[in-house]
């Protein structure tokens, strides 16, 4: 690749709940370079943005050329200039994160998404939902989300919150959003099932922990559950909204991808082929660049 430094850059910023990323790219996203900080969440926001600002001012001034456009993705969602539903770092919830940045880092053209449409915009853009007009992405990580695409768009909805999958309730009757819970999240995500798992197990583990700890037939059950939950949601939000595609990223997307495809093929009168992202591990880092690029 040949870097045409009067071009200038574009820099990308994932926020995630253990760790920031950050990378410069051409304006046509290419990576150029990269670094990455602990988030170190119980420091609370003003530490978690002073360190990512100064992780930041490093990159690009190690970067040649002129700094044009941000791109930022981040948990919770992002609505009138605030970040809203952000309990993972606090003083995140209510913050006005774009103009923050927008003045910390010295731009003006600045694109902000939460974390699951960042890597939504990835696939859109340069992955598996390419020339995608209608289509569904499904996160499966530490949490659990998804991001609607029309018009070969990402759609945010009224409040940016669509797609926040995590809060769907499994059963009449059970808390949700209003009670504290998540109920769809805190059963099939990454943390989730590690908290599940350290309960039935009575001892501490990961999924990491899980995935490997298969042959244990009361991992295998709760293993199973969840990815028939998964499932089942998958198809009937395919059935709503009838998409060309399905991709399916995140950490634990391979281990229910299977399970996913079976209740997809079962239950939707038309159904689609669906797919493991092109991007998994850096997805939201990716989205961010893409967004920095749509922001010039």
């Amino acid at each position: 690749m040949t870097y045409d430094e009067s071009a200038g850059f574009v820099l990308g910023i994932d926020f995630g709940g253990t760790k920031v990323a950050l990378a410069t790219a051409t304006t046509t996203g290419e990576r150029l370079r990269s670094t990455r900080i602990e988030t170190r969440a119980a420091d609370g926001a003003d530490e978690v943005l002073r360190r990512t600002l100064e992780a930041a001012q490093g990159l690009t001034d190690a970067t040649p050329g002129r700094l044009r456009a941000a791109g930022i993705s981040t948990f919770g969602v992002v609505r009138d200039g605030r970040v809203r539903l952000a309990p993972n770092v606090r003083g995140w919830d209510d913050l006005p994160l774009p103009a923050i940045l927008r003045d910390g880092l010295g731009v003006t053209a600045l694109g902000i998404e939460n974390d699951v449409n960042a890597a939504a915009t990835a696939e859109l853009d340069w992955g598996a939902l390419r020339g995608t007009d209608v289509g569904l992405y499904v996160n499966l990580g530490t949490g659990t989300g998804a991001a609607l695409i029309v018009g070969g768009r990402v759609v945010p909805g009224m409040h940016g919150a669509a797609g926040e999958i995590g809060y769907l309730l499994r059963e009449p009757g059970e808390p949700g959003y209003a009670h504290g819970h998540a109920p769809l999240e805190e059963y099939t995500s990454g943390s989730g099932l590690a908290a599940r798992g350290t309960t039935l197990l009575r001892r501490s583990v990961t999924a990491v922990d899980l995935a490997a700890g298969r042959d244990e037939p009361a991992i295998a059950n709760l293993l199973d559950d969840a990815a028939a939950t998964l499932g089942m949601t998958v198809a009937n939000l395919a059935t709503f909204l009838d998409p060309e595609r399905v991709v399916v990223g995140g950490g634990m997307a391979n281990a229910f991808l299977p399970a996913i495809q079976s209740a997809v093929m079962r239950a939707v009168p038309f159904p689609p082929p669906v797919e493991a992202a092109r991007f998994l591990d850096d997805a939201p880092l990716i989205g961010a660049i893409a967004l920095a690029v749509e922001a010039l």
